[in-house]
């Protein structure tokens, strides 16, 4: 018997007792592989001891203290660490709890930044089909999947969808990757013509499609053409990061393979590597500036923002990452594991495509 909600009423769950490397067992001492490192989140596996040695030392120190009177030693080092290694023009990291509360929180930033800049008027949201952005109420319109949506969709804000850059399919027969990454991105262009350009305020895009299709990046060029057309409509570029980024794909953040800056980026899971729930959306200096010139602050907060201890853990996480020089692992054990699965499932009746970047990899199962 439980007295806890779980996500499957009817699941008879084992109850996770421990976990060391890439195991948790459970109460009676079963081991499980945790082979996706649970949610995408656990890129150090557990028990790593640099990390646990970190929370237990700053929990004597400093559990909590409220953002709205003190700031604190974890959050900015862990800010200044994500500032140095973050896309150009990214100034200022907001800390909040986990994804969907980073999400929300850069929605309410682009709102916010054509407020204090004089352009209310600027209101709509442009997503892609089949996302995945989270599953508070702004996150969720922003999202994709109809599923998700479906019994929500009263309570959601108008967000308008195109087409995910999604090669294996949409590009037609003949068509190069180049044509296709053009024609893709040009659906944002209509989609911003359609509502009118003086009235919508951001695109919302993982640079790798993460949990409602499998591993989709785009193909090469797809964000470029991306980046052109936000600018030239002055709406803003929301990346969303919280699964392909933070060292999945074999860079820090996977927008870097597509050689474009976003005006707010979206991190969690891999930040904190599930030690503590942490997440962030990370701001340019434009971004930064409306709110510093104008109104003098974001209206918007959580109680645990900035939690000293989510951020001592996050930064050991960062730490040993870079010292052991993780990222390149990544891309060598990337590259092995894309290797072998082409060479064992390359030809398989039902496996329609493998893709992905870096170790976030996706195999598609199809009929035929």
């Amino acid at each position: 018997m439980t007295h806890i909600l779980h996500r499957q009423i009817h699941a008879s769950l084992p109850v996770a007792a421990g976990g060391k490397g890439i195991e948790l067992f459970d109460r009676d001492g079963r081991a499980y592989i945790d082979a996706s490192g649970g949610a995408a989140v656990s890129c150090l596996g557990h028990g790593h001891p640099e990390v646990t040695a970190a929370l237990h030392a700053q929990a004597d120190k400093l559990a909590y203290a409220h953002t709205s009177f003190f700031t604190n030693g974890p959050a900015e080092t862990l800010a200044d660490k994500l500032v140095a290694g973050a896309p150009q023009g990214i100034s200022h990291v907001y800390f909040v709890s986990g994804g969907s509360e980073a999400v929300e929180a850069a929605l309410k930033m682009a709102r916010q930044f054509f407020v204090e800049t004089g352009r209310p008027e600027r209101r709509n949201v442009i997503a892609r089909r089949q996302s995945y952005h989270g599953n508070t109420l702004g996150a969720l319109a922003a999202g994709g999947n109809e599923w998700r949506r479906a019994q929500f969709r009263p309570l959601l804000i108008d967000t308008h969808h195109i087409d995910p850059c999604y090669a294996y399919r949409y590009q037609k027969a003949g068509e190069s990757e180049a044509a296709y990454g053009l024609r893709a991105a040009q659906a944002l262009e209509d989609k911003i013509l359609e509502l009118g350009p003086d009235t919508v305020m951001a695109f919302v895009a993982e640079p790798v499609v993460g949990a409602t299709a499998g591993a989709v990046p785009a193909v090469p060029g797809y964000f470029r053409h991306v980046r052109e057309i936000c600018d030239r409509y002055g709406v803003l570029l929301i990346l969303d990061e919280v699964m392909c980024g933070m060292g999945r794909t074999g860079t820090l953040h996977a927008c870097e393979q597509d050689g474009v800056a976003p005006d707010l980026m979206t991190i969690a899971k891999g930040l904190g590597g599930g030690y503590q729930p942490i997440g962030a959306v990370l701001l340019s200096r434009r971004i930064f500036d409306a709110f510093a010139e104008g109104s003098g602050f974001f209206q918007h907060g959580h109680t645990y923002m900035c939690h000293p201890m989510a951020c001592a853990a996050a930064l050991a996480v960062q730490e040993v990452i870079d010292r052991d020089d993780l990222l390149a692992n990544v891309r060598a054990m990337g590259a092995h594991l894309s290797r072998r699965l082409g060479e064992r499932f390359g030809n398989h009746a039902h496996i329609g495509d493998i893709r992905g970047r870096g170790l976030f990899m996706g195999i598609e199962l199809v009929e035929d």
